[in-house]
């Protein structure tokens, strides 16, 4: 591992890497183990490769208040150097404060967030910390310009005022939260930790065990009616302090607009702040009224089911393909043998349906209709012929979004259609519209019929027909297909499926942190 430590020295560094991705780490040094878990993060390969990871140790000045603990702030180069290095860093820069504000501090452009972000928790405390962070975080992106940005969930609000100024600056970097990491105790790590003393260390530990308790305590079934959240302050505040400790504030906010909550709707942040003797411990909990729901709608073959089902299996969601109960409807029309067009006649057979999806011991979806299995028969293109025409009517569309809703509940899952996120999930956290060209859907869908051992028309013809779908999907009078307002739409053109699923995850993270849905374990 390269140690830099002037601008002109990252500069040849820059110079010399290569092509590969560029992911950035930026700390003040006093590197523990959750500064490893970021660096060994931004080492993961990806879908453009393996990436080099630059981190950088820096005292930042501008985020001192008068009274802080900028001179005694914990300073050990040689040892950072190393614990970067058994991490997997490609290099470490680190300057001075002089070599990254040459004109001085007074001379320095400063970057100031929205104050709607900064006059709650830590900011309502800390005049000019998030400037000061703001301003020197963009000097260095601006000085190292990497592909992604690895940032700790532990610092939320930091996280999220990050956010907002590399979008408001239309910086060109991706930035990916990291979950908190925790010590044995469940404190969250934090370079400042080693100020505590054994005695301060144990009442320490009590802060995140009484935030979980509140958490656990409201349970994922409060927000059936919203659930006021004022006792629950007051009674997390009158712990803390049981346990000696100074609390500067307990807060219950939005967790992305950092607004006060009052009541429990949403993605909600519980926060609190409290010093324990030398040290200034922050941590928190989410609180949700409902697992995550994600949203993925588009037309026919943009490839949303491949993706999607990876996706779900990737962040511990449940696989909902409507798509599939559709074209398991339509087959049981036609082995009815009526006018799929017709919906009188339609209507009649969605009495006592019984529809059921399934994970197959060897992995995949089943599907089940009144006990037949049809997970093969429903993928012909007999069957892909019809289910536009059979999804149109409006009683079948109303039978299975009040079966699919039914699912969603307790949410929990990932589902893909085409009117996920208008019809059947309008409040799901993340809504993406995912399409492609029809030429290369029709390019898509020959490879899946060659594949399944169907008979391949001419591309031209394929390209009809999904032309053709497409306009009866988006015509249709019930739920048709259309972008929510909200959503985000990827094309997936020349985009792999790691790199389609990478930015699939990239946009969850985005609005569900690690600290409120974490991962799977292997």
């Amino acid at each position: 591992m390269q140690l830099l430590q002037t601008r002109a020295e990252l500069r040849r560094w820059l110079g010399s890497r290569g092509s590969a991705p560029l992911h950035f780490v930026p700390t003040m040094g006093a590197l523990h183990s959750g500064h490893q878990s970021l660096i060994r993060r931004a080492n993961r390969t990806g879908a453009l490769g393996q990436p080099q990871v630059l981190v950088s140790v820096f005292v930042n000045p501008l985020q001192f208040g008068p009274n802080e603990d900028l001179e005694r702030y914990p300073r050990s180069l040689e040892a950072d150097c190393q614990l970067a290095a058994e991490a997997g860093a490609q290099a470490l820069f680190a300057p001075s404060v002089a070599e990254l504000y040459p004109e001085g501090e007074a001379e320095l452009t400063r970057v100031q967030p929205p104050r709607s972000l900064q006059q709650g928790l830590c900011g309502a405390h800390r005049p000019g910390h998030f400037e000061g962070v703001a301003t020197v975080v963009v000097r260095l992106l601006a000085l190292i310009q990497p592909d992604r940005l690895l940032l700790g969930e532990k610092d939320w609000q930091q996280l999220v005022i990050l956010r907002r100024v590399v979008h408001d600056l239309a910086l060109p970097v991706q930035v990916e939260g990291c979950p908190t990491q925790r010590d044995s105790d469940g404190l969250a790590l934090s370079s400042r930790n080693h100020y505590l003393n054994a005695d301060q260390r144990r009442r320490a530990a009590s802060l995140p065990r009484i935030l979980a308790a509140a958490a656990q305590q409201l349970g994922s079934d409060a927000a059936a009616d919203p659930t006021p959240l004022a006792p629950l302050l007051n009674q997390v505040r009158q712990q803390l302090e049981q346990e000696q400790l100074v609390v500067d504030y307990v807060e219950a906010t939005d967790a992305h607009s950092l607004q006060p909550r009052h009541q429990l709707t949403g993605l909600t942040l519980l926060a609190a702040a409290a010093r324990c003797g030398p040290t200034r411990l922050i941590d928190h909990v989410f609180l949700m009224s409902r697992a995550p729901i994600v949203a993925i709608d588009g037309p026919a073959g943009a490839g949303k089911s491949t993706v999607t089902r990876a996706f779900a299996e990737r962040l511990g969601l449940i696989y909902l393909d409507t798509g599939a109960m559709y074209r398991a409807v339509t087959w049981w029309v036609q082995c009815s043998g009526v006018d799929p067009s017709d919906a009188s006649a339609v209507e009649p057979l969605l009495a006592n349906l019984e529809l059921e999806l399934s994970t197959a011991a060897a992995g995949g979806q089943q599907v089940h209709i009144n006990g037949h299995d049809v997970t093969a028969a429903i993928r012909s293109p007999e069957v892909t012929g019809q289910v536009s025409v059979v999804a149109a009517h409006g009683c079948v569309r109303e039978a299975l979004t009040r079966q699919q809703q039914a699912m969603g509940e307790r949410g929990g899952l990932v589902a893909e259609g085409r009117d996920i996120g208008t019809a059947v999930f309008p409040d799901a956290e993340l809504k993406v519209f995912l399409t492609a060209t029809t030429a290369e859907r029709a390019r898509r869908r020959a490879l899946d019929l060659e594949q399944r051992g169907f008979a391949v028309p001419p591309l031209a013809e394929l390209e009809a027909q999904i032309a053709e779908r497409d306009h009866l999907d988006s015509s249709r009078a019930v739920a048709p297909l259309t972008q929510a307002a909200d959503a985000v739409e990827l094309i997936t053109d020349g985009l792999s499926i790691e790199a389609v699923i990478e930015r699939l995850v990239d946009l969850f993270r985005q609005r569900v942190p690690h600290d409120a849905w974490p991962e799977p374990t292997a």
